[in-house]
């Protein structure tokens, strides 16, 4: 999730700037030699693990957003989402806005959609949703299984992700990207983990995997989902396993889920539709 760059002072909930961030890093290189289908970025303690059946025996829902209505306001507190990262740092080429009728967020027989349309003075728009707003207000757990169904936008600059954040936010802050999808390929997500430092001392860590597939992932509705276990780490598609990490210790804290449509990370939208709509059928997580 790309976006203008923001300082990062220790304490304060900020985002850098995805697009900028991985010039700097060289991620689209990165990303072209890291890992193919069911591959391994092998700079840290990981593997991949052919396809297992997701197994929830023994866990119990304990979030369960089904979009029947929705619960939504800019800042908190009072409602079940906000409409801005809790550090208010928007990414992308299209800003995060304030709720109003009709737009970014509209609910109809229990899907929701997110829509990216330009403006009247043709400034793209989109939405995000949170679920804590880290003043003790919203939903956020440690360990569990995270899942959303959705829909994703087809057409070239679109950037819809499904993602978790820590409350910790003191010496490290913990980002997992369940799935990040670029629609100028659509056979394609990515899911990434990072590790990014508060204070300056704690080291930053970036640990990516690129999931390519034989079909068009806008075509249709699918799941993604990961497991945060005190050992490993396991991300789903449609219920079958495709990536496998060693749990990092700093993924001991509560989590919580946001989910977006953005536009650009660093990909031109030129060509972008107006309007561009994700459908969200629901967001659970799990407890064992």
């Amino acid at each position: 999730m790309t976006g203008r760059e923001r300082p990062f002072p220790p304490r304060a909930w900020t985002r850098p700037a995805r697009a900028r961030r991985r010039r700097a890093l060289g991620w689209s290189a990165l990303f072209a030699v890291a890992v193919i289908t069911v591959g391994v970025f092998t700079g840290w303690s990981q593997q991949a693990d052919s396809a297992e059946p997701l197994d929830l025996t023994g866990y119990t829902l304990t979030f369960a957003e089904e979009f029947d209505s929705l619960s939504v306001s800019p800042w908190g507190p009072g409602s079940r989402w906000i409409a801005h990262t809790p550090w208010n740092g928007d990414f992308g080429d299209a800003r995060f806005v304030d709720p109003r009728p009709g737009f970014p967020f509209t609910v109809e027989n229990g899907v929701l959609r997110i829509e990216a349309a330009k403006n009247a003075e043709g400034v793209w728009e989109s939405g995000l949703l949170a679920a804590n707003d880290l003043k003790g207000n919203g939903f956020a757990q440690m360990y569990g299984y995270f899942e959303m169904r959705a829909k994703l936008p087809p057409g070239k600059g679109v950037w819809p992700a499904f993602w978790l954040m820590g409350t910790e936010r003191t010496r490290y802050a913990v980002e997992i990207d369940v799935m990040e999808f670029y629609g100028h390929d659509p056979r394609i997500f990515h899911s990434v983990y990072h590790v990014w430092s508060m204070d300056k001392v704690y080291p930053t860590r970036h640990v990516p995997h690129v999931m390519r597939l034989e079909y068009d992932l806008s075509a249709d509705w699918h799941i993604f989902g990961v497991m945060v276990e005190p050992r490993w780490t396991t991300f789903y598609l449609d219920g079958q396993s495709f990536w496998r990490i060693e749990t990092p210790p700093e993924f001991a804290q509560p989590l919580f889920p946001l989910v977006n449509l953005a536009l650009g990370s660093g990909w031109p939208i030129t060509e972008t539709p107006n309007p561009s709509h994700m459908f969200v059928d629901y967001i659970r997580v799990y407890a064992k």
